[in-house]
């Protein structure tokens, strides 16, 4: 039983990848593998990103008439033939800021055609040939800026066909050639390193800080979540507190009220009982806020009452504070209660941690409309460090939470002297007008 044969020859095989190769690398010489974008175009300095046109332009006017005087005296080549040469092996440095390759393209050739001519000439005792002096340096800066901005595979193509070209100018006049053609290969191969080398580490360098940058993001976003999460739980009590009073006077009013309809009697028990539904619902909602187990969060949330104790408790800590507390705040929303004392523990708790020994002072002031929260800290009195010289950003980030949920403003910085400001203005709910029976009464 004869079989089919289960794919093309190995030597198709071979002969395709080999095309395919060749195809690569054809068009990894012939298209620079980045955009014409010059080297050091995105360092911060201005000087730094000049530099490298500095450094090509004097790279260009020295090696052009270095040329040329080598040329003219050394190898005996005629004025005219000399400048075209030197200008075509020289002038393209000014591309290798931007443009290497290209360069490379024009400056390659150029050197080939240069050692052609010289081959016209007599031989002198200490004449190099293929490569003069010049040639070698000046293609050396060549190779290092293509490894500075080229793939690896274009890199290797250049090496080798560097070698190529001098394997071929050595056997076509072996007694001439004296070495320079091995030199250039070797110290190619140098130049090409050192460039890809400090490529690949430049490039590394630029994954790191895009993924620091995007690691810094998701931290951001995750202690914004986090504070969101802790401000939900908190707020929890207070809007529980409502729904229960609203249960129980949808409850009671039956027994309150005389008269009460039945379509009244009704609507008050369909109103208890979406408020328990409602209740469940939220309690439902905690549990997942309080999937980490906090038990200790289901205290009650602590007011505007206990600022007092706060700031005595910070005094004993070693922080020297003082509080002005209005005594009349007229009605203060429990949100906003809430609210105004956790700006407060936040501001002295970053206090103790960036300022430890600064003197602060807390103030609570109510007016047009407005609970006015102000935390202000001097620097530090003494020399000592920080708690913390980092911080995660919670302290901040839960400000601008809370005073976002009740619509006030927020505003924090730096003070001339050295010191910090906390600044918030929470929004108070406008004062009830007096009833007509209560001012009859007061007249």
């Amino acid at each position: 039983m004869s079989t089919s044969p289960a794919g093309p020859p190995p030597a198709d095989g071979l002969l395709s990848a080999a095309r395919r190769n060749l195809r690569e690398l054809a068009h990894g010489l012939s298209h620079a593998s980045h955009p014409p974008t010059p080297l050091l175009a995105g360092a911060p300095k201005r000087w730094q990103r000049l530099s490298p046109y500095v450094v090509v332009l004097a790279l260009a006017a020295s090696f052009i008439p270095i040329t040329i005087n080598v040329l003219t005296t050394r190898y005996d080549v005629p004025g005219g033939v000399a400048g075209a040469l030197a200008v075509g092996q020289a002038a393209p440095l000014l591309m290798l800021a931007h443009r290497p390759l290209q360069a490379w393209w024009i400056i390659f050739p150029s050197d080939i055609l240069g050692a052609l001519v010289l081959l016209a000439q007599p031989a002198g005792k200490l004449d190099i040939w293929p490569w003069p002096p010049p040639v070698i340096v000046a293609y050396m800066f060549v190779l290092l800026a293509i490894g500075l901005r080229e793939t690896r595979r274009t890199v290797v193509c250049v090496w080798l066909l560097t070698g190529a070209a001098g394997l071929v100018l050595h056997r076509v006049d072996p007694e001439r050639s004296n070495g320079s053609a091995l030199l250039v290969f070797m110290l190619g191969a140098v130049m090409l390193v050192i460039g890809a080398a400090v490529r690949e580490r430049g490039e590394a360098q630029r994954r790191l800080a895009e993924q620091e940058t995007i690691s810094e993001a998701e931290r951001a976003q995750r202690t914004l979540l986090e504070e969101r999460t802790r401000i939900a739980r908190e707020l929890h009590d207070v809007v529980a507190h409502h729904m229960s009073v609203i249960t129980v006077q949808a409850d009671s009013a039956p027994y309150r009220i005389d008269g009460l309809s039945d379509e009244a009697r009704e609507e008050f028990t369909s109103i208890a009982a979406s408020a328990r539904e409602s209740l469940g619902e939220m309690r439902r909602l905690l549990s997942v806020l309080r999937s980490d187990g906090t038990e200790g969060e289901r205290a009650p949330q602590p007011g505007l009452d206990r600022v007092q104790q706060l700031v005595e408790a910070t005094v004993r800590a070693g922080l020297p504070a003082e509080l002005s507390l209005a005594a009349d705040l007229g009605e203060v929303p429990p949100a906003v209660d809430v609210s105004a004392y956790r700006i407060v523990q936040e501001a002295l708790a970053n206090v103790i941690r960036h300022a430890p020994g600064a003197r602060t002072r807390v103030s609570i002031t109510a007016g047009a409309g407005h609970l006015t929260v102000l935390v202000v800290n001097s620097p530090a009195e003494q020399a000592r460090s920080p708690l913390e010289t980092t911080g995660t950003g919670h302290g901040l980030v839960g400000m601008r939470e809370r005073v976002r949920l009740t619509g006030g403003t927020l505003d924090t910085g730096p003070l001339p002297d050295g010191g910090f400001r906390v600044a918030a203005r929470l929004p108070l709910p406008p004062a009830k007008a007096p009833s007509a029976q209560q001012t009859s009464e007061e007249s």
